[in-house]
């Protein structure tokens, strides 16, 4: 069965009927199945580690790192390398008409990347297109055949609604695999990053990925080697939620994109620390992770994460 989000068709969880002014929504926005699913006395947080030249470094343990929220120490509670964790993804193509010359190469590059990046029967994926509507075209899903076919059948044109797909994705697909710290959660999204269409801000979509503990991957769509305001929005996403942002100029370096996520997503850590003090305040808490004694390591992580409301 296919969803359909957005103010042309049928939706899964109502949102509002206007685009909301403020940058966090209300709670009538989030939902009771959203704040259901929040548990945030515990803290999940995926990151890379590269060493200056952009090599994974994959040989640390928990010992080698620092947790910090307001600067104050916490301490780790679990601790893994997360190469084997089941992965939870969500592939978000821009159908709109602006990525419509260089489509049919899009959609091949995220179906060799789904090929080689899920392992059987142990990772989902759903595919999600987004033009002035936002349409999830499977569910979550482990069967490629039928995740390709989704990604084939696609069809460019209309405006661009990326915020209201990142906000939708999170909230009624990543978010209802519990528990929640035994997957990672990933958004691949292919995009200018020119939104024109959504109900949700960019704020707000960036508060349900933190929500969903969800990295966010972009790749631009853009032809122009000049960056443009689509390109600073997809940093952005990528930025705060410790993912990358990849600028393919010509068609031929998407394929290379892909390769870098898939192999980002083999290596990646985990911590899981409990916050002291604790606090449901329902705001944003921003947090650091850092390696202890080794300056040279870059640490690749969001930023912070949204406590609950109780």
């Amino acid at each position: 069965m296919l969803a359909v989000w957005g103010l042309g068709g049928l939706l899964r969880a109502q949102p509002p009927q206007s685009k909301p002014a403020a940058d966090t929504p209300s709670p009538q926005e989030l939902d009771e199945a959203t704040r259901i699913v929040l548990d945030v006395t515990r803290v999940n947080v995926l990151f890379t580690v590269t060493d200056k030249r952009g090599r994974f470094v994959t040989n640390l343990t928990a010992d080698d790192f620092e947790v910090l929220e307001r600067k104050k120490p916490q301490k780790i509670l679990e601790f893994s390398s997360q190469s084997d964790l089941p992965l939870r993804l969500g592939i978000l193509i821009d159908a709109s008409n602006s990525v419509r010359g260089r489509f049919k190469f899009i959609q091949e590059a995220a179906i060799e990347f789904l090929n080689s990046a899920m392992r059987p029967e142990v990772d989902k994926a759903v595919v999600v297109t987004f033009d002035t509507d936002v349409q999830a075209e499977t569910e979550l899903t482990s069967d490629l055949e039928e995740l390709t076919d989704a990604i084939r059948a696609v069809r460019p044109g209309g405006g661009t609604a990326l915020y209201d797909a990142i906000f939708f994705t999170c909230r009624d697909t990543l978010m209802r695999d519990k528990p929640r710290h035994k997957f990672r959660r990933a958004l691949v999204i292919l995009s200018d990053g020119e939104d024109n269409q959504s109900m949700y801000s960019r704020d707000q979509a960036l508060e349900m990925a933190h929500r969903a503990d969800a990295v966010l991957y972009t790749i631009s769509t853009n032809v122009t080697r000049m960056q443009t305001p689509g390109d600073k929005v997809l940093k952005y996403f990528a930025g705060e939620t410790g993912g990358l942002a990849l600028f393919p100029f010509k068609v031929e370096d998407l394929m290379q994109s892909f390769t870098n996520i898939a192999n980002e997503l083999r290596h990646q850590y985990s911590i899981l620390y409990r916050p002291e003090p604790l606090q449901t305040d329902g705001q944003y808490h921003p947090i650091k992770i850092r390696v202890k004694h080794q300056k040279n390591l870059v640490v690749r992580a969001r930023k912070g994460y949204y406590a609950p409301l109780l």
